[in-house]
């Protein structure tokens, strides 16, 4: 046994939100992290990051996929995130091993999606809808999707999937189900403007809700970690409430053909063609590739993104993933030599497939990551940006720009380090700049 006398380790949080909210205000947790603003940097970017190293590990742990490494490093980094008199020689090694430890929980979570519901395959999704009875399934939850599909088959009613359960239409065990349609509305931060406009009852599966407008706040139901006050929260799986609601309302009363999306190019189907990619790179068909995705959100200047990918030449490949994806999603960028130029690798989840993929192109092309004619243009919002920007530090990847702004818990000196160490920056004011600059 370890004596460890600091509060910390008796902890209880309160059984109420007002509770919480006043354990926080007196706390005062982040402000006394450290009194040098640099460590206290560096220790926001870690916890943001066990907060994403969290998400990963839940939702793999969920599919049966687990290792104790990840709860040991966790307790090694909140000791961290407590210790006093540290150094920034102290504190980058420890924010390395989170970029570490959140690879392996990812590629548990990996194993748990694929292993489960098989390896995504390349689906149109349609953005329209049909006449029937409908549910709408948004979060990230794929274990909660298939129960919902599970529960409503035979009941006339279609599941549709809203933000980053889009890219689920590819799993082969998930694409099954006849009535696990299509998708509706885009990213998570319009969701006050979309869901009145959804005629039947909407699940949340985790994080990404906002407070329920109260026009639909009688037919939003939460399950899992994710909740909020007033609104119905599911236990124990047994989605019947949600169910006899879809069959109470109206539905959709007409078809609708809006076009549709390509899903499903995750690692096996993108390197299930990488002969085609590494000729087409060799005859220069293909110029360059750009991995453009992350969080996205409200703040102005996100529009960068989709400029972004309107702009890129017509002989690169666009490959995007996360919610960030939906400034561009349905925007059809054509093919080249049959590839489509803009892959969908899937969610924020999904990180570690990008990943795969470009370690797998270098060693098709025997160079380092850093060799390809890759960049990548990632929008910076929450936790799991955190986590995976870690791990791309980790595995020494550089050059990748931030945008539209960079964290604000970066100090001065830990953005000098980041730039020096890995060639961090963020992204230009004109994404005109930042191609020429990458493209020359």
């Amino acid at each position: 046994t370890v004596d460890f006398d600091h509060p910390a380790a008796s902890f209880s949080p309160a059984d109420s939100v007002a509770g919480l909210v006043q354990q926080g205000a007196e706390l005062q947790f982040i402000p006394n992290l450290d009194s040098d603003e640099n460590i206290r940097s560096l220790k926001q970017t870690l916890l943001y990051g066990l907060k994403g190293i969290a998400a990963y590990t839940d939702h793999a742990s969920i599919l049966g996929q687990n290792d104790p490494a990840i709860a040991g490093f966790t307790y090694e980094a909140l000791s961290a995130l407590l210790a006093e008199g540290l150094t920034i020689a102290d504190c980058v090694p420890v924010a390395m091993k989170a970029g570490e430890i959140n690879l392996r929980a990812m590629e548990l979570l990996d194993a748990g999606n694929t292993g489960t519901y098989g390896h995504p395959v390349p689906t149109s999704v349609p953005l329209g809808h049909r006449k029937n009875k409908c549910i709408l399934i948004t979060g990230h939850d794929l274990n909660d999707l298939e129960l919902l599909l599970k529960q409503t088959e035979g009941k006339g009613i279609d599941v549709y999937t809203h933000g980053e359960m889009l890219p689920c239409h590819g799993y082969p065990e998930l694409k099954k189900y006849d009535h696990f349609y299509g998708h509706f509305g885009t990213a998570w931060q319009n969701q006050h403007k979309e869901f009145p406009n959804f005629p039947g009852p909407v699940l949340f599966t985790t994080n990404c809700i906002q407070k329920p407008k109260d026009e639909y706040k009688d037919r939003i139901f939460t399950t899992g970690l994710v909740g909020w006050p007033g609104v119905a929260h599911i236990e124990g799986k047994d989605f019947t409430s949600v169910i006899d609601k879809a069959l109470a309302m109206d539905g959709w009363q007409d078809d609708a053909d809006n076009g549709s999306v390509m899903v499903g190019f995750a690692r096996n189907a993108v390197l299930g063609v990488a002969d085609k990619v590494i000729e087409a790179v060799k005859n220069k068909d293909i110029r360059h590739f750009f991995l453009v995705g992350g969080c996205d959100g409200a703040k102005p200047g996100r529009d960068y993104f989709t400029k972004f990918v309107e702009q890129v030449p017509d002989d690169c490949i666009v490959l995007t993933l996360a919610c960030g994806k939906f400034r561009f999603f349905d925007k059809d960028l054509g093919d080249i030599g049959g590839i489509p130029r803009l892959l969908d690798v899937g969610q924020c989840n999904d990180a570690y497939s990008a990943i795969q993929i470009a370690v797998a192109l270098a060693g098709a092309f025997e160079c380092e990551v850093n060799d390809l004619p890759l960049s990548m243009i990632i929008s910076w919002y929450e936790q799991k940006a955190a986590a995976i920007l870690l791990t791309l530090l980790y595995l020494g990847i550089k050059d990748i720009r931030l945008g539209p702004s960079l964290p604000a818990f970066i100090s001065p000196a830990i953005l000098d380090f980041l730039v020096a160490t890995f060639d961090i920056k963020p992204v230009a004011a004109t994404p005109e700049e930042d191609l020429k600059a990458i493209l020359g």
